[in-house]
């Protein structure tokens, strides 16, 4: 797991033309590490179950690939720059509910609101979140040590 397979993960396709452009290091690392806060979390941090308790506290907690209908949308507690949607899985006789919490800035483009889908798709680093309709991802939730790896450092050249 390196850099920029997760940056490739992240979506972020700038990241190649700020490779091969001659930009200042400082510039780049703060602007690769506002748009990976911007876009992504961890899974311990993002999703919890309707009781509150962290998604990856056990397996019965996992999240599964699928649709999703948005049934609350909030101001996520104590994180005032996020929002909290509770989803509901779609499928026939599914009972799947959870919470995700998406800072504010993920949503910013577009929001979503209750009732909307949102597609779940499992990834190797994590649950990717997209609108349904057009299936463009607004938010990954990475697992607690891929999210780590994304921590910025001060690099000396």
């Amino acid at each position: 797991m390196n850099f920029s397979t997760i940056l490739r993960a992240l979506g972020l396709a700038a990241f190649a033309a700020a490779v091969t452009a001659p930009v200042q290091a400082d510039s780049f690392t703060s602007s690769a590490s506002s748009a990976g806060s911007a876009s992504s979390a961890s899974i311990s941090d993002s999703i919890s179950d309707s009781f509150g308790s962290s998604s990856n506290s056990g397996e019965e907690k996992r999240v599964a690939a699928g649709e999703y209908r948005v049934i609350n949308v909030a101001q996520a507690p104590t994180k005032p720059d996020a929002t909290r949607m509770t989803l509901r899985a779609t499928a026939p006789g599914a009972t799947r509910e959870f919470h995700l919490d998406v800072p504010n800035r993920a949503l910013a483009a577009r929001p979503v609101a209750t009732g909307e889908l949102v597609q779940v798709n499992e990834r190797a680093y994590g649950y990717e979140f997209a609108h349904a309709d057009t299936k463009r991802s607004f938010f990954l939730a990475l697992q607690d040590d891929w999210y780590r790896e994304l921590g910025s450092r001060k690099v000396t050249i």
